[in-house]
Parts: C-alpha cells; structure tokens; sequence
C-alpha cells in the first residue's frame, strides 16, 4: 500500500536556492546571521546579502558560470554560506568536501564532479595542493584554489569582491543543479548526488510544516555544513528563516556545552554520540539550558532511551528525523509539540511525501504492521547520480520511488520506525563509508589475497568497520594493528579500520559478489 502524509500537500517551489533563502537577508540589516564562537566575529544577514552579490559578480569575471562546479573544502566558517550562495547565483553547482579527506579522496571527487574551482582554508591548504597535484597527474588539468582566510600563493575569495552585474543566464530550478554532496548510496563507492535547486528549496518547504525556528532563535551548528544534514538544518532552513547560527568549525565536548548556555541556543540538531553526552556527561548537570526547547537527532539510529535520558535531563523536547542526500535529505521529521510520538521512532512522513513498504525479496509490498524496506517518493527526490545512469536506474526506478536501503515499519498513528538496514553502508557516529572502498584499498596491501568489510558494533553501540583479511601465501605473521595502520593512512579518520579478523575465504556468490550477510550473521551468532 501506498502511505501518504498527513500533512496538507505543499507547492513545489520552483525558485533558485539563493533567492528563497536570501529573500529577506538585506531587510534583516543588522541582525546576525552567523557567528564564529570561537572568535565572536558575527556576520549580519545585511552583510551577507552584499558579500553575496558581491562575490557572485566577483565569480562571473572570473569566468564561472551556469554548470560550472565549485569544490567547497572547509571546515564549518560564516563565509561558508557566502561561498555557496555565490556560486549558485552565477548558476554554479557546489560540491561538497569533507574537511578530513585525503588527498586522495579529495581528487577521486575534484575528478569526477568535473570541479573547475576548489575554495579552501588555510588549515587544509596543504591537503588542498596534494589533491589538485594528483588531478593535475591524472588528468593534466589544473584547479586553481582560493582561500576563506590567507595563505601564501593563494588568493582569498575576499580579493574577488567586486560591484558588477552577473551576466544573465537561464535557471531552471526543476532541472539545474545547486548541489553536488557525495554519498555511497545504497551500495558501492561514493557517487555525486545531484540535488536540484527545487529539490532543496521544495524539501525546507516540506519541514517548515513540521518544525519552526524564526529570527528570534538561536541554533548551534556543529554538525559540519559539507554534510547535507548540517547544510540544510544549520545553513538553509536557518538562514531562510531569519534564525542565528552559532558555528562551531570543530566539535570539542567542552566548547559545545559552553556554547549552549552563554549563547542561549535555542535549538540543536545532532548526532547520537552528542545525545549520549548530553545524558551522561556530569558537566550538563551544572549548565543553566533553560533557553534550549528544541533538539533534534539525525544521521544515525538513536536508542531510544538515551532519548529519554535526554529529554528527561534537560527538560526539553527531543525527537528524531529520517532521510538521506539522495533524499535533499529529510523524509520524516518529528512534529513540534508531538509529545505522544514514541520515543524510538523517526518521525512522521513530510508533507507532500509519499512511502511504500516492500519486501526487498519479493519486490511486493508487506501487510500492515510488518516491517520492509522503506521506499520514498516525493519533490525530494534526487535528480539521480552524476554520471552515473546505472546507479540511478537502481535506486530510482521508473515510477519514481527512491528505495532507500532501510527497514521500517509504521504503526497506526502514522509513526515510522527504522529497524534494520538492506544497505551495507556503514554509519559511523554520523558519517558513512561504502564497505566496497575500504575492501579496495585492503586488497592492495601485498599480504594481503581477499578482504570483506561490515559495521559492527562497540562497547558504546557505535557501528564501526570490521575487516575480516584472508592473508596473502607467505604472509601469515601479518597483523592486525598492521591492517589497520595500512588503511588508516589513506582515509579520513572516520573511515579507519577498527577490527581485524583473519579467516581462510570471504564468503562470496557464484556471482563473486562478496556476501556480507554471512559476516554479519557470524557476528551475531557470537554476541
């Protein structure tokens, strides 16, 4: 059966990006927009509003123009909007890095987004030129890249500022494209999803239905903006909305918890270590939260009560949301003020959205109150993968409902839960690996003949990677710290191995398709 929200259908907004979320950015004049915590520089939406068209012209007579990619590899930083915003309203589309990439990871993107700019900072320069030297290698193509702040031999995006007019150019907010973030998908290595400005605009459309901030609140942003959790909650939907954004560039427990009582943050959005934290850490018992009303929890499965735990704590209202990038992201979101909503599930269907419940053996959809693989259509939806038409036809099929990989169930309220995952992507405190990469870079250690990855989980529920390693003949004194010493010199820390087994044969198909389900299956038999 097809579910529907009960939530009155909203209009698809068929606008550019940086005009609905800068609409009314110059009006606000000298209300804050972002500021840095770590230095009190705050930028007002009147500024940001002049930086933007500034460094859009800027842009333009540099010759970037509609279709033209923009690397964007920062930290979380209040020009990290400005960079955004400009780009779009040349008619660029900006992708995404992760600030703790390799330079190899960083190329592989640089290459395959076809980026024609990269706009970094000072801290991450030197990676920033490792990459663009592997670019140029492979492809004989040369990236030029700017800086946020200063760093010899690069000029700043600052320097680009001009006054000027971007020349004219069609925009068709259905079709162009405003984002470029990369994920693994439901399989395999990462994949640029092509999120369109409709897609992001019409998805704040969707929340605003089911959760509010307005100019009076102020929202604390450690999750990182590269990510598109944090690029719609802390960047869109709050600058859209007129809110303040406190931007943390890292996250340090401390610093957080500082933040949220001398800024009076007003709502948080995190992930599920942040949550445990926030239950557990005895500092929090000290901290006067009385201006906090809202935290919201995403990107990762929470238990639930750990939820509890927290809301109990602070007295505060804490639900959960559910979606992913391909999904611009989110498809379910907890109501404001539901206070009867369990408090494991995900949330309610988004206005507009629709979900089916399939059996991913079958192909059919399962009875009501069973569980199946959660299949999601809507204006969210992405415009698919760039480049990668094979991939898309997977996970879009041709009726237009986006499988996402997950397991679910609904009970009759209309509350949704995620039980399990189809998918073999592993989500670590948030951030996601595609087993399929890890297993690539294993396979070429010389000790190394086969090599399978899954999530498993530690002592503190978090899923981490797990490599069961067939050694190479002649090297069976090959261990495990060297496994995973290997691995973590060509990943970002999120992605390091953690766990090392050796075993005889990774169990595979006549296919040759590895079969993880056996791996995963063993684990539990253990625990």
């Amino acid at each position: 059966m097809i579910y529907k929200s009960k939530w009155p259908v909203v209009a698809v907004v068929d606008r550019p990006l940086h005009e609905w979320v800068l609409g009314d950015a110059a009006q606000r004049g000298t209300r804050p927009a972002m500021v840095d915590v770590s230095s009190g520089k705050a930028l007002t939406y009147g500024e940001l509003a002049v930086m933007v068209r500034r460094l859009s012209a800027g842009l333009a007579a540099e010759g970037i123009g509609k279709g033209d990619v923009v690397a964007l590899h920062s930290p979380n930083t209040i020009l990290f909007p400005v960079v955004l915003y400009a780009a779009t309203t040349v008619g660029g589309t900006v992708t995404t890095l992760s600030p703790l990439a390799t330079p190899a990871e960083i190329a592989k993107q640089l290459i395959d987004a076809e980026a024609r700019l990269m706009v970094s900072v000072s801290a991450l320069v030197e990676t920033a030129r490792a990459a663009v030297g592997v670019v140029r290698r492979l492809t004989g193509r040369d990236i030029e890249i700017l800086v946020c702040d200063s760093a010899d031999g690069h000029r700043t995006v600052l320097e680009l500022l001009r006054d000027g007019d971007v020349p004219a150019f069609e925009l068709d907010p259905a079709v162009d494209v405003a984002v470029l973030p990369y994920s693994s998908g439901t399989t395999g290595v990462p994949k640029g999803v092509m999120l369109t400005h409709s897609n992001l605009c019409t998805n704040l459309e969707q929340l605003s239905g089911l959760h509010y901030t307005g100019e009076n609140d102020r929202v604390i942003a450690i999750l990182p903006f590269f990510h598109i959790f944090g690029l719609t909650a802390l960047v869109n939907s709050a600058l859209r909305r007129g809110a303040t954004v406190y931007v943390h560039a890292r996250f340090d427990l401390d610093t957080f918890l500082t933040s949220l009582e001398r800024d009076r943050i007003t709502h948080a959005y995190v992930a599920p270590p942040v949550m445990l934290a926030l239950a557990k850490h005895p500092a929090v018992a000290n901290l006067d939260l009385s201006h906090l009303r809202r935290i919201i929890c995403a990107a990762a499965p929470l238990d639930a009560g750990v939820q509890r735990a927290v809301a109990d704590r602070l007295g505060v209202e804490v639900g959960q949301g559910y979606g992913m990038t391909e999904l611009s992201p989110v498809s379910h979101l907890h109501a404001d003020g539901d206070l009867d909503e369990p408090a494991s599930c995900v949330g309610q269907l988004l206005p507009s959205t629709q979900a089916r419940l399939v059996d991913p053996v079958t192909g059919l959809d399962v009875a009501a109150g069973e569980a199946g693989e959660v299949w999601i259509r809507g204006p969210q939806v992405m415009k698919g993968y760039f480049g990668r038409q094979e991939a898309t036809d997977a996970t879009v099929d041709a009726d237009g409902w986006l499988h996402t990989g997950d397991i679910g169930r609904v009970d009759e309220d209309g509350n949704w839960f995620i039980v399990d995952r189809v998918k073999e992507l592993i989500k670590y405190k948030g951030y996601q690996m595609a087993p399929a990469e890890l297993e690539a870079i294993l396979v070429n250690h010389p000790g190394i003949a086969d090599a399978a990855v899954i999530g498993v989980n530690d002592e503190d529920g978090n899923e981490i990677p797990k490599a069961f390693v067939v050694p190479a003949p002649g090297a069976a004194d090959i261990t495990g710290d060297e496994v995973m010493a290997y691995v973590e010199g060509q990943v970002a820390p999120y992605k390091k191995i953690r766990r090392v087994e050796f075993i005889e044969a990774v169990p595979k198909a006549a296919s040759g398709k590895i079969l993880r389900r056996e791996l995963r299956e063993r684990e539990l038999a253990r625990s």
